[in-house]
């Protein structure tokens, strides 16, 4: 049943910016940022928690668990340190992600031979 209910919450999400995405004229960069603060909107409500109970990966995978996980880092760090964790808290929590994406899209640029569009 775990499977199930991250298929189709994952699957929600997905509808729901492929919506936003025809029926609207944001650009996918500001529509990966909305999710990233909804994310971070729902982490600091309370939200998230139970909903990443029932739908696991459903919520956690897209960009949505990247938002959650910057407030946490945030979060923690304003705890920590104070003021000044409103700046490195995100940083730190989202270090590890974005440096696997760089460094894996760099490898994937070596490997394909990327091309610009025409």
């Amino acid at each position: 049943m775990d499977y199930i209910n991250a298929f189709w919450v994952g699957g929600l999400i997905c509808a729901l910016v492929q919506i936003l995405m025809e029926k609207t004229k944001l650009m996918p960069g500001r529509i990966m940022v909305l999710l990233v603060c909804s994310g971070t909107l729902l982490h600091f409500l309370g939200i998230f928690k139970p909903i990443q109970e029932y739908a696991g990966a459903g919520i956690t995978v897209p960009l949505i668990g990247f938002g959650k996980i910057l407030m946490e880092g945030v979060m923690e760090a304003v705890d920590e340190q104070g003021f000044l964790g409103l700046f490195a808290g995100g940083l730190k929590a989202g270090a590890i992600g974005t440096s696997a994406a760089l460094i894996l899209g760099y490898l994937a640029s070596l490997i394909f031979k990327p091309k610009m569009k025409k």
